[in-house]
């Protein structure tokens, strides 16, 4: 079973809230508090640990405890391909291209993983049985991921030869759209900043934020462990509330534009079209328990 060393180890109350949410799910013991249902179509599916949509249909997909999957005609959710891995980090690099990492079901660490065909098919990059990004970023032809195993911040070109940046104690990681050297971590402190492409990180400032998702230069979104949607428009120097989002405990943060966000919580996957003023459920899902 495969374990968090470096997330484990922050003890702020806000952060661990949110590592709480995302313990490590090789522990099948957990179920019982960790799972919900969908009421539409019945399927039962875990936490949510990542969200994207496809830019060529804009197709949502959710990346879970147990495989990834998109809303049926219902709104419930419908597994994607066979998989029912655990997967963790999970990002939308292009038309039907995605990164993820996580565990597989039979335990261990997936590394690096791709798919070109909208998640039906997965093949290994690296890393297998080294790491599990637990935050995956695709930016300016680069994947940026927070590898929770070795509590290090690493990047990519080809997904198999990686750049080592600094070692800290993060939950989710955001890069800028402008700038391939500007990486933000959430960290107890609050938001971290690097300028260095993930090297070197100054300590964290202002407030603490659980998620971060950065989709134009003046549209940083972050969310709180209360649902807090907050927006910078100068690179997280300063933050304006938005919203709070339906549903408590956030799981998952992705900006798909300046406008355009969505946001997992404990009670499905909600979106809004108007930088977070409101929200409306795209993926229904009632929650059992307190993961």
């Amino acid at each position: 079973m495969n374990k968090r060393p470096a997330a484990a180890a922050v003890t702020s109350l806000a952060l661990s809230l949110a590592l709480a949410a995302c313990s490590d799910s090789g522990d099948s013991g957990d179920s019982a508090d960790s799972t919900g249902s969908s009421a539409a179509s019945g399927t039962v599916v875990s936490h949510i640990h990542g969200l994207g949509l496809d830019p060529a249909d804009q197709r949502l997909y959710v990346a879970t405890h147990e495989g990834v999957y998109t809303p049926d005609t219902e709104g419930g959710p419908e597994l994607v391909g066979e998989s029912k891995d655990d997967f963790m980090g999970f990002t939308v690099a292009g038309d039907g291209t995605f990164y993820a990492s996580g565990h597989p079901t039979s335990g261990g660490n997936k590394g690096l993983i791709k798919s070109t065909d909208a998640g039906k098919s997965w093949k290994s990059l690296s890393l297998s049985g080294e790491s599990d990004f637990h935050a995956l970023d695709f930016a300016h032809g680069t994947v940026y991921g927070y590898d929770a195993t070795n509590g290090l911040v690493r990047t990519t070109k080809d997904g198999v030869t990686w750049n080592d940046g600094a070692r800290l104690q993060a939950l989710d990681i955001a890069v800028s759209p402008t700038d391939p050297g500007v990486v933000l971590a959430t960290t107890e402190e609050g938001v971290a900043r690097s300028s260095d492409a993930g090297k070197t990180f100054a300590q964290g400032r202002g407030p603490a934020m659980a998620f971060l998702s950065w989709s134009a230069k003046d549209a940083l979104y972050g969310i709180d462990t209360s649902g807090n949607l907050n927006r910078s428009t100068d690179g997280g120097a300063t933050w304006k509330k938005a919203s709070t989002v339906p549903g408590g405990q956030p799981q998952a943060l992705t900006a798909v534009d300046a406008e355009h966000v969505l946001a997992a919580t404990r009670t499905g996957v909600f979106e809004s079209k108007d930088g977070g003023k409101t929200f409306e459920r795209r993926l229904a899902v009632t929650s059992s328990g307190g993961h």
